[in-house]
């Protein structure tokens, strides 16, 4: 075993080292706990000291609020219900969980993969798989899970390292979360964060919001950027890293789709056109529009809803077919399955709600975003630099804390309102921190599903594979698709270009 010690590269070291650190984080949930008592000392503190602001929306005075109090423990007794049933992502991904569900448990998602990436170009095989992972985040972490080993299949079958098809798909699925051709979960997750943090500055609901499209256009766009840039990444560095692949009888071909799975996707497909048609009808028609218009309509005001309708017609539909379903029982179980897995996204939103809450009651974010827009405005760091700084720092914070919604959860209390001071859009704002949040995604040791991808790659391709060589060859991936994606915003907003329906750089006038 002596020959196979080699010495450590300085990537390696110090990614080693940061392992180490982010190993000693307790898990989210004891993190947002820990915070409610941090910011419950704070704002005791604060309040002690008499410290006040302006707040130049309301023209009112800001102070803190004081959780060691009888004010502090009538509101706790009285909100902690709420602080949880009303944390707004929780219901928006469990209702998505359960439509993608059913695509999953039926198999569709797996036939409707092994359908795209079959006969495919070897030249075009990294882009194909980085453009699938890319999407795959509709189906949120179900992406990093399903898409990787399917990959390997595939680059198998052309001739190409089965772990760098991991890698590719992985990088997908991870550093191109956030884009989509379609209005994804995490769309409508980082939205209700985003008006919560709105209402909280504001200081009353409906005053003034961000709607699940807000970010649409770019993110649209910024799939096609994502599938170029990994797949490029990876052709130029990652490959010739791992050089040719030699296959045994062990490993598996990529399978091609029984009949009985090609009848099923294709009613599944029927199903989904038939739904979609309805759809555009009911919007030709006016019940789902207003005055024709799609910027406030019903349509986006209930797309999570349709979106729930549009993947579960689709799922059971196939599930039926390929006799997956074959009655209500196997549905329900199905659902049953899905939630299962949501114990520790339940627990997390109960902490997370609670900090949140207090963090809203207390005016520590609102404080924080009137100092931190007087501290920008007075040393003149604003405009693009401010937005790029802005990027950097969280994709920084990314490599600790992995969860996406953890992180907004901190941040758009404090940097929603700060920015709307300097005259952003929130929607903007917002776009901001998915550039910054999701390419440092696919490297982080603090996500678990690197550790999987890694399991995977040993128990099927080779056994001595160590979790450096995945981080190595994922960080230049990462480093130069931030770069590109920070490039592209700068460019995009430099051109004038809505990020969304009705929804541009700027603050709309008469809001504050």
């Amino acid at each position: 075993m002596g020959e196979e010690k080699v010495s450590k590269t300085k990537v390696d070291i110090f990614l080693d080292w940061v392992e180490r650190i982010c190993n000693q984080l307790p898990p989210p949930a004891l993190l947002f706990a820990y915070l409610f008592v941090i910011v419950a000392i704070i704002g005791a503190l604060l309040t002690m000291s008499g410290v006040s602001l302006t707040n130049p929306a309301t023209h009112k005075a800001v102070a803190s609020a004081n959780l060691f109090s009888k004010a502090g423990v009538e509101w706790f007794l009285k909100n902690m219900v709420k602080n949880f049933t009303n944390f707004a992502p929780m219901g928006l991904v469990i209702t998505m969980t359960l439509a993608i569900g059913f695509c999953e448990e039926s198999g569709m998602l797996v036939t409707l993969i092994k359908r795209s990436l079959s006969n495919v170009n070897p030249g075009v095989v990294p882009y194909v798989v980085a453009f699938l992972g890319t999407n795959g985040n509709i189906a949120s972490d179900t992406a990093m899970i399903v898409i990787p080993p399917l990959a390997a299949l595939v680059y198998l079958g052309v001739g190409k390292h089965p772990i760098v098809g991991m890698i590719v798909a992985y990088a997908g699925a991870q550093a191109g979360f956030t884009a989509n051709l379609l209005i994804a979960g995490t769309d409508s997750l980082l939205q209700g964060l985003t008006n919560d943090a709105l209402t909280a500055f504001l200081g009353k609901p409906g005053v003034f919001a961000v709607d699940v499209t807000c970010n649409w256009y770019f993110m649209m766009a910024s799939t096609f950027l994502c599938a170029i840039v990994i797949g490029w990444v990876s052709v130029k560095v990652v490959e010739p890293r791992f050089g040719k692949f030699v296959p045994t009888d062990e490993h598996e071909k990529m399978v091609e789709a029984t009949p009985q799975e090609v009848k099923a996707l294709h009613w599944s497909a029927f199903s989904a056109v038939v739904f979609i048609a309805i759809v555009v009808v009911g919007f030709q028609t006016g019940i789902l529009s207003k005055g024709g218009q799609l910027v406030g309509s019903l349509l986006l005001n209930g797309l999570i809803p349709l979106l729930f309708l549009l993947f579960s017609i689709a799922g059971i539909t196939f599930g039926i077919v390929n006799k997956k379903f074959n009655n209500l029982k196997d549905v329900n179980g199905a659902m049953v399955r899905q939630m299962s897995a949501m114990g520790a996204y339940v627990v997390f939103c109960f902490f997370c709600g609670q900090f949140q809450g207090l963090f809203s009651w207390t005016n520590l974010g609102t404080m924080l975003a009137i100092s931190g827009a007087d501290f920008l405005k007075n040393v003149g760091f604003t405009g693009m630099p401010m937005c790029v700084t802005f990027i950097i720092i969280c994709a920084l914070v990314n490599i600790i804390v992995s969860s996406g919604s953890a992180k907004w959860a901190i941040f758009a209390p404090i940097f929603v309102p700060m920015f709307m001071l300097l005259g952003y859009h929130p929607g903007f704002t917002q776009l901001l921190y998915r550039l910054g949040d999701s390419p440092f995604n696919c490297f982080t040791p603090m996500s678990p599903y690197i550790w999987m991808l890694l399991s995977v790659a040993q128990a099927k391709y080779d056994k001595n594979i160590a979790i450096g060589t995945l981080i190595s060859s994922l960080i230049p991936i990462a480093l130069v698709l931030q770069v590109v994606w920070i490039i592209f915003m700068v460019i995009w907003m430099s051109l004038g270009i809505p990020i969304g329906p009705g929804v541009g750089a700027a603050l709309p006038p008469g809001i504050l």
